[in-house]
């Protein structure tokens, strides 16, 4: 088929890349000149693990190409996917001003056959309103679908090749078959095709992260009830996880979750269900426990060091809000920082992929380390925001020799109690006792 993708952040290329890799010629389009030059030239501008190997494949193929003209973008389209980002307004809604600036932009190209496809998450009406407005632009009915994307950064290829199900709302039967075949060479293992309306489908994105997200915040509660009462949260989480009515899927105690998807959806959910007089409860709870507990290794720091902060120097491990990207969007090592630059803290980071994002944002207040082992020099704690591969295997008594001394603070629970123990470290992690050293 004949795809052409609006946008080329996060999801957009990812999107486009794999339905090239699958026999699709596609065109993606963006507004960002300097984007699409540099996708042009072989350069991602975002990291996700083989998402670079795919593109330049593809590319060289024919099958996929990059533009800045909406024109030769849509002119041929069978579909259309729209891909833009809808950021978090001021009042927690979906900013929609991206997405129907794309609409808008489209609609004189439009082939008449031609299915325009929502991939961006966006309230439940969007898809209504698109069709409303393509039909005052172009005279006639056009197809609107919706496609919600269920991508996990760092996973997204795997995510979108093997997916655990495909949701399409459409008013036409008609359409639903297109996207059917477009999508059944990634459903070989008899994965569902969900098809229903667009107003169910656009709530399906959302209600799946809120689901998540409460998830989340609810073992990190428990995580710090655990921590009051002598109580081991990793215990806890095995003794509840094997319980087939519960799982072990996102129960694993941090310090909150970030990124560009769970807390920009929670909130706009909220604003979706005051807008209709029903009290969000459960999703101001989520958000709110989670905001918290950003805050929960800040409250450990100071209270070891008595309060005294200032001159201190501190190394962070981990800057993105999980491991295999470089997103630092509502990253919880972010709400650290600044609270530590607030209270004179001197700060040494280190991250495999994030350091050029987050340098982006604090230039050279920060001191950024070449390895993890190189962040330690003379710090009086360490702190572990994310929990990448790289972290997980330390040698203890290199570390301890490198720091001022032995403290760790550990927002990931990466280390078992007795290791830490032996080695010499205070060590403190989420929702378990503290550890002294013998």
């Amino acid at each position: 088929m004949q795809i052409a993708v609006i946008g080329t952040g996060y999801v957009g290329l990812v999107t486009g890349t794999c339905f090239a890799e699958s026999g699709n010629k596609v065109i993606c389009y963006d507004v960002d000149e300097s984007k699409i030059q540099a996708l042009e030239n072989g350069n991602i501008p975002i990291y996700e693990p083989g998402l670079s190997e795919l593109v330049l494949r593809n590319a060289s193929a024919g099958r996929l190409r990059f533009s800045t003209d909406m024109a030769e973008s849509v002119k041929d389209a069978e579909i259309v996917f729209i891909a833009v980002g809808t950021p978090q307004a001021d009042d927690g809604s979906a900013d929609l001003s991206y997405l129907f600036a794309a609409v808008e932009n489209m609609a004189s190209h439009l082939t008449e056959d031609a299915i325009v496809v929502t991939k961006s998450t966006v309230p439940v009406g969007t898809n209504a309103k698109i069709f409303a407005k393509l039909r005052d632009w172009t005279g006639r009915d056009c197809n609107v679908a919706s496609n919600p994307e269920f991508l996990k950064e760092g996973a997204a290829i795997n995510d979108f090749m093997f997916p655990d199900r495909v949701v399409v709302g459409v008013r036409q039967s008609e359409v639903g078959d297109v996207l059917r075949r477009l999508y059944s060479t990634f459903l070989r293992t008899d994965k569902p095709f969900l098809v229903m309306s667009p107003e169910s489908a656009e709530m399906t994105k959302y209600v799946a992260n809120a689901m998540l997200a409460t998830k989340i915040s609810f073992i990190n509660e428990m995580a710090n009830v655990c921590g009051c009462v002598g109580a081991d949260i990793n215990d806890v989480r095995k003794g509840i996880g094997h319980d087939q009515r519960i799982g072990f899927a996102f129960l694993f105690p941090g310090v909150g979750y970030g990124g560009s998807c769970f807390p920009k959806d929670v909130r706009a959910m909220m604003r979706m269900a005051e807008h209709q007089n029903v009290d969000p409860q459960i999703l101001r709870a989520v958000d709110e426990v989670n905001l918290r507990q950003k805050t929960i290794l800040l409250s450990s720091i100071e209270k070891h060091f008595n309060g005294q902060l200032a001159g201190k120097r501190v190394a962070i491990w981990g800057l993105a809000f999980k491991p295999r990207t470089d997103d630092v969007r509502e990253a919880p090592s972010l709400n650290l920082i600044d609270a530590l630059k607030e209270r004179d803290v001197h700060i040494s980071v280190h991250d495999p992929v994030a350091m050029e994002n987050v340098q982006q944002l604090y230039g050279d207040d920060l001191e950024y380390a070449l390895s993890p082992q190189d962040a330690l020099d003379h710090a009086d704690a360490l702190v572990i925001m994310t929990e990448w591969g790289e972290f997980r295997h330390p040698d203890l008594s290199e570390m301890a020799q490198r720091m001022a001394s032995p403290v760790v603070f550990d927002g990931r629970n990466l280390y078992e109690a007795a290791q830490m123990k032996k080695a010499g470290f205070v060590y403190y992690s989420i929702g378990r006792p503290k550890v002294m050293p013998d």
